[in-house]
């Protein structure tokens, strides 16, 4: 028998998926197929945006012939969508084939479901209040070679008043050090280059006292796992960011220097009424201090266009931060309510025309930034772990320690190789080139990779 998941949302998803694979697998169903050919298809959703909710919603629908045609077919919905308020009896009477719905607080029952519905032929419906414990019992399926990803927490503290992650997440939940120390282990035996620990904000990890230590100590503890590797972190907090943990990435190397910092606005007002609980001052001042001591780290962020009452004044200042941060790239959002937040029931909505045009204006500015630090790298040597091989442009692909994706042909598989890249080209986000070893070949002197200048990763 085989599976087909369909994933939606964040990184953190796409781990959650892989999990989803693991329990799979351990009921004997064979690797992933396409949804014709599966005799068990699960959507894992996200409700953080509308657009990925009206997405799950339209492919959802979409099987009801295939449904038709293979009676035993299973359709199993979870996720965040799923958890949410009153979804799972939206999901089984506006789609009543739906075999099988489960939540956040669940996924390790999903196997368990799946019998019920084949043993009794009636729907496996079953969401859960928030559980205590982590999923530390599900072995994923990991699909990214040669990255991977590490939960070191679940759920959040925040409640920024336009996010719904608290109610369908819950609160925050740490795992405890030493089983994160030991799966990072495990992965770098395994040969994996690139490990990301994952939290919806990690720098409050160990707020719960369940993980034994505060983040910096984890990062520290991570970096100094013996191998070649990479290290990276995502998402963190401006209100919860520290000294302590910028100091902790410069002193290790295997630390990337880049740091995602969600900003979502300038303005102190709109900050206010989306209960970030930082200024822009804070912000800004965390940022200095991290290009201080560590001048060649790239800052990403994400921000949100049209907050209820947000004013062309409100906008400037958004645009103003994006300028002072120089920030390298950014993940830019339209706001979208979300049913049950704060946010939702706020006056002051504002108008989608007024959002369009001020989103694209943020747009062309971020671009315009993310060009500029891409051509700074021309003539220059980064280093790329291999990821994929790029049918389409006949290159292999993979990103640098800043997070910029680099492209190059080659006459062999060189996916998990770190590559010294002498890149020629930049356009936009992405970096073109060739490999040292190709050009000093050409040169008439050839050297290994390891020793290659660059090969640290120096931009």
């Amino acid at each position: 028998m085989n599976y087909h998941i369909v994933t939606y949302g964040c990184q953190m998803n796409v781990h959650e998926s892989e999990k989803i694979a693991g329990i799979l697998r351990e009921k004997g169903y064979d690797k992933e197929t396409s949804a014709e050919e599966a005799d068990v298809i699960v959507f894992n959703t996200c409700c953080i945006r509308e657009n990925a909710e009206n997405h799950a919603f339209g492919n959802i629908g979409a099987l009801k012939k295939l449904k038709k045609q293979k009676k035993d077919l299973i359709v199993a919905v979870g996720g965040c969508m799923a958890q949410e308020a009153g979804k799972a009896e939206l999901l089984r009477k506006k789609f009543p084939f739906i075999d099988v719905v489960f939540g956040t607080h669940n996924l390790s029952s999903l196997g368990e479901l799946i019998d019920r519905k084949r043993r009794s032929k009636k729907a496996a419906v079953e969401i859960l209040g928030e559980r205590g414990e982590t999923e530390d019992g599900v072995a994923p399926v990991r699909t990214s070679y040669p990255n991977a990803w590490v939960n070191i927490m679940y759920g959040c503290n925040n409640f920024c008043s336009y996010c719904i992650v608290p109610y369908v997440r819950g609160r925050e939940r740490s795992r405890r050090a030493e089983d994160v120390l030991a799966e990072v282990r495990s992965l770098v035996r395994e040969g994996y280059r690139e490990i990301t620990l994952l939290g919806q904000n990690v720098n409050s990890y160990n707020s719960d006292g369940n993980g034994g230590m505060s983040f910096p100590e984890l990062l520290e503890a991570a970096a100094s796992v013996e191998g070649r590797f990479r290290l990276r972190f995502m998402t963190s907090h401006p209100k919860d960011f520290t000294e302590e943990a910028a100091l902790v990435m410069k002193r290790n190397e295997k630390i990337c220097p880049q740091l995602h910092l969600p900003a979502q606005s300038g303005s102190d007002r709109i900050l206010s009424l989306m209960n970030r609980r930082y200024t822009r001052e804070k912000y800004l001042s965390e940022i200095a201090f991290l290009r201080r001591h560590i001048p060649d780290c790239e800052v990403t962020t994400d921000l949100i266009v049209g907050f209820p009452t947000e004013t062309e004044e409100d906008f400037q200042e958004t645009l103003s931060l994006v300028k002072e941060a120089d920030f390298s790239s950014a993940f830019t959002f339209v706001y979208s309510p979300r049913t049950g937040t704060k946010a939702a029931a706020m006056d002051g909505q504002i108008e989608e025309s007024v959002q369009k045009e001020r989103i694209m204006r943020l747009v062309e500015l971020v671009n315009a930034q993310t060009r500029a630090h891409s051509a700074r790298c021309v003539g220059k040597t980064v280093e790329i772990l291999v990821e994929d091989y790029d049918e389409k442009r006949g290159m292999y692909l993979g990103r640098d320690r800043h997070g910029r994706m680099g492209y190059f042909a080659s006459d062999r598989n060189r996916v998990g190789e770190f590559v010294a890249l002498r890149v020629t080209k930049a356009n936009g986000v992405s970096l073109y080139g060739e490999p040292e070893e190709i050009r000093r070949e050409e040169n008439g002197t050839i050297a290994d990779d390891a020793t290659l200048p660059g090969n640290q990763g120096e931009v």
